[in-house]
């Protein structure tokens, strides 16, 4: 089969969109094509995952390859796509298995050596993938902050060959494991009864803070709005 199916996730505000990385080899001139509404640097991904691919020791092909970024009516940025474009390829290609990859999302950058980059926005795709079943691969640097994740296998590889050699069964990676910090978060902010005199702002952040409401400070320098606002999250409860 020359075609396969990679699963990653985009980035959305603090969303991460299922998407499905499609690689399609064909016979023809030599093309790498990427579809799917990219922006530039997805686009850009092509040169790095065709160095990365080479010097991990692995063929590219010189075949007509075509990318599709599933659905194509997401807008797809960043380099967190990089690591499931390489897979995808390598598995149309036949040199690692497909049988696994649908138990794995992907998301990590790729240098031109074929070393793995950690990206923004790990954590969002951890949460999504979890709630899907399915383990996630990704850079030696994102393991940690995806491993907060509860009941997630997260696996990190330092580079993509490390990476197919897990797919493979040769040299499986370790599973980071779940780290319950069990921290409590500490407010630094300073007591209202710190403030002497405004009377009036005062009881506005109370009345702000205890109803969830809305609240604008104006005023000429000077007048206290920053030290009000400051002490504005003493009066609320933990996040």
């Amino acid at each position: 089969m020359t075609v396969a199916i990679v699963f990653s996730r985009a980035s959305l505000s603090i969303r991460a969109p299922l998407v499905s990385v499609e690689t399609h080899l064909s016979p023809g001139l030599p093309a790498f094509n990427l579809v799917g509404l990219a922006e530039t640097a997805v686009r850009e991904s092509k040169e790095r995952v065709r160095s990365a691919i080479i010097n991990s020791g692995y063929e590219f092909p010189t075949r007509r390859i075509t990318v599709n970024l599933a659905p194509a009516d997401l807008p797809k940025h960043g380099t967190r796509f990089d690591l499931a474009i390489a897979l995808g390829i390598l598995a149309a290609s036949h040199q690692i298995p497909t049988q696994r990859l649908d138990q794995f999302e992907c998301v990590a950058e790729l240098a031109l050596t074929g070393s793995l980059r950690a990206v923004r926005g790990i954590l969002p795709a951890a949460l999504a993938a979890r709630d899907c079943n399915r383990a996630i691969l990704t850079a030696v640097g994102d393991d940690a902050e995806a491993a907060l994740v509860s009941r997630l296998a997260v696996y990190a590889g330092a580079t993509l060959d490390a990476i197919c050699r897990h797919l493979k069964d040769i040299d499986p990676l370790p599973q980071t494991a779940f780290v319950d910090s069990g921290k409590t978060h500490v407010t630094t902010a300073g007591d209202l009864a710190d403030i002497h005199g405004q009377y009036q702002g005062k009881q506005a952040l109370e009345i702000a803070a205890s109803g969830g409401h809305n609240l604008l400070l104006l005023g000429p320098p000077g007048t206290g709005k920053t030290m009000l606002a400051s002490r504005l999250p003493g009066l609320l409860p933990p996040l």
